[in-house]
């Protein structure tokens, strides 16, 4: 947590009360939630209410509101300086804020609070928490090769398409290569090789639709959009028959890992469902949005850092033996930092929130605030990891940022994780416990791109939230490097 980022009482910031106003019941939730989606969009919809009220600590109100959720009136922290307050669970509560104002169904996950709503004060989310760890520790040595099988793959198709037809989606290659390498990852086995064949990514996204969808937009008229998606929840019914072919998957396929989950004392039935979550909404969802990041970002750079990358990730192999290998992985100083500067850039999760448990007193950079016992803490991520008063040119994309002494420091401001990238997940906090895994899978795409490729061009878009990256030119490289 950034240092003074929030004490109980005592501050040598100026106090200065939370300004903002959440405006007349009902009716100013509905008209803040139009002006989110459709009006000004969601950085110009915080930005224009830090500048009306010269506070980075703000009161607003956030969506999906009426008739989502009960109350839509949070404390929004918009700077990197109060943000990691939500990071600290001994002063704000976890539970059932994963998704913010409003939670999901149960029906969505067997009946069960799954780990990413529980507060680590509650007794099965250690236990589950656990249940992650072990998998991730005894599975480790199987993400390298089974990363490169898949992508290898993924990359002749890509190959082939562009080709043929001048471009290549990679949104939807990396949706189906995702899944499958996920599953064999995690569980020793690809999806596509079982009874769901290649429906898994298709059942998924559904799945995960009918979570996410109260913050989404589709492009659909304004009023029939609003009203479908963002004011009353679609049933879970539309997703049952997917839920129940992805559950039977993972109670086939998990055996070992529910194994140990009873002896963690989990019942076998509630560790699947948090199998299945952790792996589809938590992995699956995330590796979505992160890989066509790293590549739209690499996409929009200058080619000099697509040739000073191919150097170094070749090199390093090279001293290897012509292995990719963790210790190579590990020397490639400016592959890590592009994939810290993605994730910097366009955190998978951009939203954060967290009940306080006491009175507490946060500090912007500026001044100091007081929050009131039960008071719902809300932060924009962005908005944190692009700060300008801690990032030079926050707004731009530079690769080698995390570079040298300076960019070490910097690391701490990395907090895609729910957490500090200089910090490690723990069964009594909320941090993620595959971030080691995620930076590693990130620099992995990148190493595997350029042993293949020189260099390349894309189209990038924006694609419900995240990149959309059509690939349309590759240049491969002149030796066999994508041969090792």
């Amino acid at each position: 947590m950034a240092e003074g980022a929030a004490t109980s009482t005592a501050t040598a910031l100026p106090v200065r009360d939370i300004p903002g106003s959440y405006g007349i019941p009902f009716v100013s939730p509905i008209r803040d939630r139009l002006d989110f989606y459709y009006f000004q969009g969601q950085d110009k919809y915080f930005q224009s209410r830090v500048d009306k009220h010269h506070s980075t600590v703000v009161r607003l109100n956030v969506p999906p509101g009426p008739f989502m959720a009960s109350d839509p009136r949070v404390i929004a922290v918009l700077d990197a300086n109060s943000f990691p307050i939500l990071f600290d669970v001994s002063k704000v509560e976890k539970k059932d804020v994963f998704t913010g104002t409003y939670m999901p169904s149960t029906s969505l996950t067997g009946g069960y609070r799954v780990c990413s709503y529980l507060d680590p004060s509650e007794p099965s989310h250690a236990k589950v928490k656990q249940l992650l760890f072990n998998i991730l520790v005894s599975r480790k040595d199987a993400v390298i090769p089974v990363f490169r099988t898949n992508f290898t793959a993924l990359f002749e198709t890509m190959e082939s398409q562009v080709a043929a037809a001048g471009k290549s989606d990679f949104n939807k290659l990396n949706d189906n290569t995702s899944f499958d390498f996920l599953g064999e990852a995690y569980f020793g086995v690809r999806p596509s090789s079982t009874d769901l064949g290649s429906t898994g990514p298709t059942k998924s996204t559904k799945w995960l639709f009918l979570q996410l969808c109260p913050l989404m937009t589709l492009g659909l008229p304004k009023i029939l959009e609003d009203l479908l998606l963002h004011t009353f929840p679609l049933p879970s019914l539309i997703a049952r028959c997917d839920y129940k072919a992805l559950y039977k998957y993972f109670s086939s396929v998990a055996g070992s890992a529910l194994d140990n989950a009873e002896k963690l004392g989990l019942k076998r039935d509630e560790a699947c469902h948090n199998l299945l979550f952790a792996t589809v909404f938590n992995s699956y969802g995330g590796m979505k949005v992160l890989l066509p990041g790293i590549l739209g970002w690499l996409a929009k750079g200058d080619k000099s850092l697509h040739v000073r990358l191919a150097k170094e990730i070749r090199s390093a192999v090279l001293a290897e033996g012509g292995k990719v290998t963790l210790n190579a992985v590990e020397k490639m100083d400016l592959t890590r930092s592009v994939v810290y500067e993605a994730l910097r850039m366009d955190p998978p999760v951009k939203y954060q929130y967290g009940k306080a448990k006491q009175d507490l007193v946060i500090e912007s950079h500026d001044a100091a605030y007081k929050v009131k016992k039960g008071e719902m803490l809300f932060g924009y991520q962005p908005f944190a990891t692009r700060d300008p008063k801690v990032f030079d040119d926050a707004d731009q994309f530079i690769g080698d940022r995390f570079l040298g002494d300076k960019g070490m420091k910097l690391i701490k401001y990395v907090v895609w994780s729910n957490g500090p990238e200089t910090e490690n997940p723990t069964v009594l906090n909320k941090q993620c416990p595959g971030k080691d895994f995620v930076v590693l899978v990130g620099r992995l795409l990148v190493v595997e791109f350029f042993l293949r490729y020189d260099t390349f061009t894309a189209d990038v878009g924006t694609v419900l939230l995240g990149s959309q990256v059509t690939v349309t030119s590759l240049t491969k490289a002149a030796s066999s490097s994508s041969d090792v």
